[in-house]
């Protein structure tokens, strides 16, 4: 079995108590890197930033995807170690289960989005 390692990214709402929400998660399989965030979640923030500051944090969260900023285990640990005062991005995480697209889709759901948990 293999080892899936993920990061957390952060939208840091208020950083004077720490408050932040999750937005996105970069997931390594191997020497693949995927970086995967929630559209629903983004588009809350316009509420709780700043036009300039909702704009910066979209954007640089949809191109770390899209223009695959970020492409090795060692880019993951800069981030961690130099993110700002709007994005955070927790320590390269480990668990003990195969590399799947079930399992990166599980990980997702839980520690950033699953639509289905918010019907009501």
């Amino acid at each position: 079995m293999g080892n899936l390692r993920y990061s957390i990214i952060y939208a840091v709402i208020r950083p004077e108590i720490s408050e932040q929400v999750s937005v996105g998660l970069i997931i390594v399989d191997g020497e693949q890197v995927d970086v995967r965030y929630s559209r629903q979640k983004l588009n809350a923030l316009q509420g709780l930033f700043p036009e300039k500051e909702y704009r910066f944090v979209s954007r640089v969260v949809s191109q770390m995807r899209r223009n695959k900023r970020v492409n090795t285990v060692e880019d993951v640990n800069y981030l961690t170690r130099y993110s700002n005062n709007l994005l955070a991005f927790s320590p390269l995480q480990s668990i003990d289960v195969a590399p799947t697209e079930q399992s990166k889709d599980w990980l997702f759901r839980n520690y950033v989005y699953d639509g289905a948990r918010l019907a009501v």
